[in-house]
């Protein structure tokens, strides 16, 4: 392989997600680099990098989910400990990206910390980020170094084309996924509808409307994340309610906290669909889950980077 002024290229990951980070370097046919990720014995995190990455083109693969905090520090420390060890290009490769839910400033004195971990991150030596479904697109824009942003709509797509279901409906659980539900919708050439929803406070939501025909369909109700599964099981509730015939739920990140895995179980929801960005523990599996790799596209990603090719393409 070759790119530019880079000969080589080392894959190293913290402990967000080895088994995606194993998937990675397996589909690549490069092993992981020789690195260990711990603590002192008061939290603070330790790593060493036990080959050498001079000149090289290095991915470290680490999404900051739970607990996001130590793995958004092992992710900068290691970002860190590879620049002062004179790698070429410093890859940040994040395929869930935490701190993303505040993207501006919704009322008086709130935070935007999805702008603070992008100057983190550029400020710990991170020379481009790969990450995937963003929770709001100009995110891309809080960083001053290139941004990869892949799309995991279509691996979801292609799951349901290959399931052959009639008479399909997307729904966007409210409006700002409306854009990723009518791409999808373009794919498995079908309507959408539009959940109207309120949300009083953080975690919680309340249905106000249903818009667009989904009696007597099947709706599959499409988002970026399922966190604690309250608005996925409420909204497909109210579809119900209003005459579909199954409901189906996907999503790109699985983060799953507090209540999520009980409400997906008691929901009327047939299946759920999700992507691996975010390592999903046997306790959290229940029978009507169904997760998909997101480690070929990852993998792709990243060929295409070190060999300057077009990420652009892989969505064609």
């Amino acid at each position: 392989m070759k790119s530019g002024c880079f000969t080589d290229y080392k894959i190293f990951t913290g402990n967000a997600h080895k088994q995606l980070a194993e998937e990675i370097s397996e589909i690549m046919g490069k092993p992981l680099g020789k690195s260990t990720v711990s603590t002192f014995s008061d939290g603070e995190i330790c790593t060493n990098i036990w080959e050498s990455v001079r000149g090289a083109d290095v991915y470290i693969i680490q999404p900051t989910c739970e607990p996001v905090n130590n793995n958004l520090m092992e992710l900068l420390i290691l970002i860190d400990a590879v620049k002062r060890a004179s790698a070429g290009r410093i890859n940040a490769v994040i395929p869930y990206y935490g701190y993303a839910r505040q993207d501006r400033k919704a009322k008086a004195r709130d935070p935007i910390t999805s702008k603070l971990v992008a100057n983190l991150i550029m400020a710990a030596g991170a020379d481009r980020v790969l990450t995937m479904d963003l929770h709001a697109n100009q995110i891309q824009g809080y960083f001053d170094i290139p941004v990869d942003h892949l799309v995991g709509m279509p691996i979801l797509a292609k799951y349901f084309k290959n399931k052959g279901l009639d008479n399909l409906v997307i729904v966007s659980p409210d409006h700002g996924s409306v854009t990723r539900a009518r791409n999808m919708a373009e794919i498995l050439d079908c309507p959408i509808a539009i959940v109207d929803k309120r949300r009083p406070e953080p975690n919680k939501s309340e249905i106000m409307n249903i818009i667009g025909d989904i009696e007597g369909k099947n709706c599959i109700i499409l988002d970026d994340m399922i966190d604690t599964a309250g608005t996925i099981a409420n909204a497909a509730a109210a579809i119900k309610d209003l005459g579909a015939k199954e409901v189906y739920a996907c999503a790109t990140h699985p983060v799953l906290s507090g209540p999520a895995v009980e409400r997906l179980k008691q929901s009327v929801i047939k299946e759920v669909v999700l992507l691996n960005t975010i390592p999903l523990p046997q306790e959290k599996l229940i029978d009507k889950m169904t997760v998909l790799s997101v480690a070929p596209i990852f993998a792709e990603a990243m060929t295409r980077v070190f060999t300057n090719g077009s990420i652009s393409k892989l969505f064609d």
